[in-house]
């Protein structure tokens, strides 16, 4: 066994031929270039769990992949991944079979998938039981949702008998993913259906005390004591900015396709590092402990930066579509306003860029809206400002929160 998977195993926890296992919900761009990545160059076994057959086959073909790593002015760096391997997500027992033998369980399948892994779920840690005993188990749940483990908790605890042990025996590990990878283009996965482009950035954000069994050694976690406050770090700056990029540099020039073309223009530049400055002053007066405007700045800085990484060819489109769901009152924009309105902070900056999402049409690559846009552009924004912050934002007018951030966004 090598030095590293001595290194990686956490004590107690099963191993295959001397390495821990780590059975990965979701084979995709998050799955594969980040979560995988990481325990596998560890020395980890890692067994995807997936429903694209294509990616399932190739990797039980290949039993590796690579990932490129995207640099600005500077030539792309190749990691290969080996030791992995991968199961159909609908072949029920098997999944729930490697479950019962895993050291880690992981899940980056998106928000909208998640319901559908419970059950899958469920079954693997009835089947754990069975074979194990009282053996816990960690969940990773690098999904970038707020509150992900009360969510967890109670779609898979509905799905076991009452009298199963499930504080004991599950851990719900929240995450902060900050690892920005683009959308793989028909021609490069014609090249290579495994292969994942990404960035250089490889920090995993989690919740040190949600963790049942120790936290393992993995070159590239960062446990923290608050998760809540990095969670919404990312909601509330990276992909607040990220958004206000892609609005903003759409409704200045709908001719941009890159995301770091807005970020050229000074005049663009001022006003989407100053909608994240907004957002990073209501956090730290809600997290002043966690997050101090010092460690704030540097993190808008480096967001900045990263954001125009020419080499890893993201586009307005893919970061500003879904305008349904990233208006939102949860959301990026319409929740860091909340927040800010909260703590009487100013957030005019931040409801510049949720205007500019009213009229938002970037296209693919092929020239077509993303379907859920092109419903929003029939049916809300005839609506209206005001429409919009009612049906779409949920912002309600006889609450006095609320209210201030209406009059906010239709003061602009």
């Amino acid at each position: 066994m090598s030095e590293a998977a001595r290194r990686a195993r956490p004590s107690g926890l099963p191993e295959r031929d001397g390495r821990p296992i780590l059975v990965q919900f979701g084979a995709g761009n998050i799955g594969r270039s980040f979560v995988g990545q990481l325990f596998a160059r560890a020395g980890w076994e890692v067994v995807f769990v997936d429903v694209n057959l294509r990616v399932v086959e190739a990797l039980n073909r290949e039993r590796r992949y690579r990932v490129v790593i995207k640099r600005n002015e500077q030539p792309d760096e190749t990691l290969l991944v080996e030791g992995v391997r991968a199961i159909d997500g609908r072949e029920r027992a098997e999944v729930a079979a490697a479950i019962a033998e895993a050291s880690l369980l992981a899940t980056s399948v998106g928000k909208a998938a998640l319901s559908a892994v419970y059950p899958a779920i469920a079954a693997g840690l009835l089947e754990r039981r069975r074979r194990r005993g009282a053996a816990p188990l960690d969940v990773i749940i690098a999904e970038n949702v707020r509150g992900a483990a009360s969510a967890f908790r109670e779609g898979i605890a509905a799905l076991l008998p009452d009298d199963y042990p499930f504080a004991r025996l599950v851990g719900l590990v929240e995450t902060s993913i900050g690892k920005m990878v683009p959308i793989m283009t028909a021609e490069d996965l014609a090249i290579d259906p495994l292969w994942v482009f990404a960035e250089e950035y490889n920090t995993l954000i989690l919740d040190r005390a949600a963790f049942r069994a120790p936290v393992p050694e993995v070159a590239g976690l960062h446990p923290v004591a608050n998760i809540a406050a990095y969670v919404d770090r990312k909601l509330f700056v990276h992909n607040l900015g990220h958004a206000a990029t892609a609005y903003l540099g759409f409704a200045f020039n709908p001719g941009f396709t890159y995301i770091w073309q807005p970020l050229e223009v000074r005049e663009l530049f001022a006003r989407i590092e100053l909608a994240m400055r907004q957002a990073a002053l209501a956090l730290n007066r809600e997290y002043p402990d966690d997050l101090s405007m010092g460690d704030l700045e540097s993190h808008i800085a480096d967001l900045l930066k990263r954001f125009r990484n020419r080499a890893l060819g993201d586009t307005i489109h893919r970061v500003g579509r879904d305008v349904y769901r990233k208006l939102d009152r949860e959301d990026r924009l319409v929740g860091a306003m909340l927040l800010a309105a909260r703590h009487d902070l100013p957030f005019d900056a931040i409801a510049s860029a949720l205007r500019a999402a009213l009229s938002f049409r970037a296209p693919d690559e092929g020239g077509a809206l993303f379907p859920a846009d092109r419903e929003f552009a029939e049916r809300s924004e005839p609506l209206g400002v005001a429409g919009v912050l009612r049906e779409v934002c949920r912002l309600d007018p006889e609450s006095p929160l609320d209210a201030r951030v209406i009059a906010g966004v239709l003061a602009g």
